[in-house]
């Protein structure tokens, strides 16, 4: 029997494909509206306006984007942490210093990310943040999170665990993509809250 890795069973795949369809037909004036309201949510949440660092990323093609977050936060002095993908698909990490500190990087075949050009931290560095802002497809009524399937975040779950560090988990996502369901496996560890250009919602 082929193996079948849970992080991208047939249910995931499926979903996964839906969402990510829908969002390439957003158009780019879509994609910056909702840029500014979800930076004003996120800023708006407790935990964020009381954070001394955020580990967050900067995203790509239609995500919903993060570049107006990152840059109000360096604005009022927070450190921001940004990650760098490595051969393995675990993740380091370095600060981000405006968009003139990001290189574009393409990994094998996927698409080109934005990583932090300088110093790197070590993939401890992210058990400093007191919020993690983790990419995501969509997350359902439990909290539990889609993401894109390469693994990446739950090595850094993982890591948070073992280090005893409990920053606030939050996802960014449009509307449409908190759905009622998304397939989980034992270990998934649910987010505190989802922001979407509507509101914050939050699971504990």
């Amino acid at each position: 029997m082929p193996h079948i890795d849970p992080a991208n069973g047939p249910g995931k795949r499926a979903l996964r494909r839906d969402l990510l369809a829908a969002r390439n037909r957003l158009t780019a004036a879509d994609v910056r509206e909702a840029a500014d309201a979800l930076a004003a949510r996120a800023l708006g949440m407790p935990e964020v306006a009381g954070a001394h660092a955020v580990a967050a990323y900067v995203s790509v093609g239609a995500e919903p984007s993060t570049l107006a977050l990152l840059d109000a936060l360096r604005e009022r002095g927070v450190r921001v942490l940004l990650p760098a993908l490595l051969a393995d698909n675990d993740l380091d990490w370095g600060e981000y210093a405006g968009t003139d500190s990001l290189a574009r990087v393409r990994h094998g075949g996927r698409m080109e990310l934005f990583e932090p050009a300088g110093e790197r931290l070590g993939p401890e560095a992210v058990t400093e943040a007191d919020v993690v802002l983790l990419p995501g497809v969509a997350v359902d009524g439990r909290g539990l999170r889609l993401g894109r399937g390469g693994g990446s975040y739950d090595r850094v779950l993982a890591r948070l665990e073992r280090a005893e560090a409990y920053p606030a988990l939050l996802v960014l996502l449009y509307g449409r993509e908190v759905v009622a369901h998304v397939p989980a496996e034992p270990h998934d560890r649910p987010v505190d809250a989802v922001v979407t250009p509507a509101g914050v919602r939050r699971f504990r």
